[in-house]
């Protein structure tokens, strides 16, 4: 299967090197436009490279867990009150995101 994450994992550009489209016809996506110097990649190498992404960003779902939360916090306002109340409020909401999703 023609992915675009395969096609950038493989270092081309979208709208730039290529062009992708699914017709709805039940053939899936294919390559519309291809406009890089380079030579299309096969079908294989595509697939393979969209494999390769797949696993980078599936071992990164910890990472994208955490920021979610990190960014619900106040961070700046968290840690001027520990300094103020000499408390640890904002790194016991951190290690608690942390063990929540941990590597």
């Amino acid at each position: 299967m023609i992915s675009a994450n395969g096609l950038i994992q493989l270092g081309y550009t979208p709208e730039v090197d290529f062009k992708l489209q699914d017709d709805s016809d039940g053939n899936g996506v294919y390559i519309k436009e291809w406009n890089s110097d380079q030579p299309q990649p096969s079908v294989a190498d595509i697939e393979a490279a969209d494999t390769i992404w797949q696993t980078e960003y599936d071992s990164q779902e910890y990472a994208r867990n955490r920021k979610q939360e990190y960014d619900k916090l106040n961070q700046f306002e968290m840690q001027f009150d520990d300094q103020l109340n000499n408390t640890t409020t904002w790194v016991d909401a951190i290690n608690a995101i942390k063990q929540e999703f941990p590597k």
